[in-house]
């Protein structure tokens, strides 16, 4: 890498951790004043806040990934076009369009690291901090995973693997448990419905465990169809239940195959994938649009509002990509397109503008 490609990484880079920071900073204010309310509860402190919060901030960054970074590569560049550096670059022979690669390519690094720690680390760090605020203040829940969850009702343990969208699951293992605290049943089914009341398991797989005189009798019967009545009520698994957005890539990608397999809609899932899969490419349309005002003529109008411009526009190419996701739910278009067809247009459109405006 050359001297003044490192140089105007660094620039960028240094501008966008900048601005995780403040946007970070500022999160962290508003939401340790909304946990105001629960401090002094139970054994909930001020400690258990400051960790609760800390906890969900790689969520976050992750989820704003993309703002983040339009903010931190346009102001990067806008340092480098008010300091005259940017002229400096263009007539030692760097065109417009090479500056714009530089700064997509300084971006993609960012969003990339970004997206693994999102994908990996995460949903570990929000799922313990759950954990923790519940358990300081004293709250009864269920452990739940980002695929399912475990419920204790009454003498019996169910294990869902897969909650689809609170009232279908997948993987559903039920272990009845005698009040010597030993299993006596354990039932199993490929899927079930609850209703609220009831689990309507098929194809259930039932193993019952009989101890006679020191020795255990296993007998194993299926059941086409078998409900299980249970206490707990449909808010309880509504709460445990996780958008897609909540899930990793991995596991909506699971819960796509699985709905398909099993001839149910995927649409919510399928809209959040694609936006996932394509949110680098979304990246690059923003920045391009943003490019075209940092690069314009100052004679009219000045820099500052240009960069303020730029960046109102790239953060309104990603509202209505959002808007158009959640369009295509309401109105049955292919997710795959409503994510990519606006992006690729928006690309192609910028390339060409700023390819004219280099050559001019």
């Amino acid at each position: 890498m050359k001297i003044r490609d490192r140089y105007i990484t660094k620039t960028l880079l240094n501008y966008t951790l900048a601005v995780l920071l403040v946007w970070l900073s500022i999160y962290s204010f508003f939401n340790f004043l909304e946990e105001l309310n629960s401090i002094g509860k139970a054994d909930y402190t001020v400690l258990e806040a400051i960790k609760y919060i800390l906890l969900q901030m790689p969520e976050v960054a992750y989820k704003q990934a993309s703002p983040v970074i339009l903010l931190g590569c346009v102001l990067g560049m806008g340092y480098l076009a008010t300091t005259n550096q940017l002229v400096v670059l263009r007539v030692s022979g760097n065109s417009i369009f090479k500056l714009s690669v530089l700064t997509i390519k300084a971006a993609l690094f960012f969003v990339f690291v970004i997206i693994a720690l999102g994908e990996v680390f995460a949903p570990l760090a929000s799922e313990e901090a759950e954990k923790g605020r519940a358990k300081a203040l004293g709250q009864s829940i269920a452990s739940q995973s980002q695929e399912g969850f475990w419920i204790r009702d009454g003498g019996n343990y169910i294990n869902v693997k897969n909650n689809i969208d609170g009232s279908f699951f997948a993987d559903v293992t039920i272990y009845q448990v005698s009040p010597s605290n030993k299993i006596d049943t354990i039932i199993t089914s490929e899927s079930a419905n609850f209703d609220g009341t009831s689990l309507a398991m098929e194809n259930a797989n039932i193993v019952s465990i009989d101890e006679i005189n020191s020795s255990a009798e296993i007998t194993s019967k299926k059941r086409n169809n078998y409900n299980k009545t249970v206490s707990f009520d449909q808010d309880l698994i509504d709460s445990l239940k996780k958008e897609p957005k909540e899930l990793t890539t991995w596991n909506i990608y699971k819960k796509i195959q699985f709905l398909s397999k099993n001839k149910q809609t995927s649409s919510n899932f399928e809209v959040e994938l694609y936006k996932r899969i394509f949110k680098p490419v979304t990246l690059i349309a923003m920045i391009l649009l943003a490019m075209l005002f940092i690069f314009g003529s100052n004679r009219d109008v000045s820099l500052g509002r240009k960069i303020f411009l730029g960046i109102v526009l790239g953060l309104s190419f990603e509202l209505i990509s959002r808007i158009g996701s959640a369009l295509s739910l309401s109105f049955n278009f292919s997710p795959l397109m409503s994510a990519l067809l606006p992006t690729v247009i928006i690309i192609l459109l910028a390339i060409i503008l700023l390819s004219r405006k280099s050559m001019g």
